[in-house]
């Protein structure tokens, strides 16, 4: 089996695929302070509750937009599975047209580009990734990366709204019954589900006007499954997109 490891900036994504899906994911709180010992503690949790064995899995890709947990992951794969994990980066075999992939990248804008374009290589796609940060990656039919827009995430503005005012509280992001919330509760989660809504609307709007394409839509991430379903224009919903990348990507390079 192959053990794929996404570290976000809230939320560590871990599959494990048998070589035709994935027949297990987790998402883990990410914690800075975490040592390796305790991140192999967790994984090895999650692999057993499923009954699988230590030694089924051999092989690893990891990826991460947090550096200093790069070497703690690895080394809890290490010790735990007793294999090296190849590590994602903008230097390696892609797929993607030669030249056109931004230095600065991060690794798991990379996959997601990268699976993009395998999976509809005849054409041009944006994958919106509900991460931590809102983030879009649009990639042309020939594989040129053609920009990426951020903006803050959705957890990352419920979380402003209750850490920065004296009344609201942080709330569970749940699609509202009506943008006209009659609690506090439902207030936030209209201004937030329809907010969002709009801005992913008008930037998929913005970015076919300006390169002139149509757009196949891919949406992925933890928050993807409640806004995406109200965005007519998202085409595919895959939760685990950026897992696909991360397999495609190890299977390039190390084949």
């Amino acid at each position: 089996m192959l053990l794929a490891i996404d570290i976000g900036n809230s939320h560590i994504a871990v599959g494990l695929n048998d070589g035709e899906s994935w027949v297990h994911h987790w998402r883990i709180h990410t914690e800075a302070n975490r040592t390796s010992d305790e991140y192999a503690s967790v994984i090895y949790a999650l692999v057993h509750q499923q009954h699988i064995r230590l030694d089924e899995v051999q092989q690893a890709v990891l990826s991460s937009v947090v550096p200093e947990l790069v070497s703690t992951l690895k080394r809890a794969v290490q010790s735990l599975f007793g294999i090296s994990a190849f590590l994602i980066d903008s230097t390696i075999i892609t797929g993607l047209a030669e030249g056109t992939v931004p230095q600065e990248i991060g690794s798991d804008l990379l996959a997601n580009a990268a699976a993009a374009h395998a999976q509809f290589p005849q054409q041009d796609c944006m994958v919106i990734d509900f991460g931590t940060a809102l983030t879009f990656t649009t990639v042309s039919a020939q594989g040129r990366i053609l920009g990426v827009a951020i903006a803050p995430g959705v957890g990352s503005a419920v979380e402003a709204l209750s850490t920065k005012t004296a009344q609201l509280p942080h709330i569970d992001i749940q699609m509202p019954r009506s943008v006209l919330g009659l609690t506090t509760v439902s207030a936030i989660q209209a201004g937030v589900v329809f907010g969002y809504t709009g801005l992913i609307s008008s930037l998929i709007e913005q970015t076919e006007i300006e390169t002139g394409l149509r757009l196949t839509v891919i949406a992925t991430g933890g928050f993807s499954q409640v806004i995406a379903p109200n965005i007519p224009r998202i085409d595919h919903l895959k939760p685990w997109h950026t897992l696909d990348g991360l397999k495609l990507l190890y299977e390039m390079n190390l084949s």
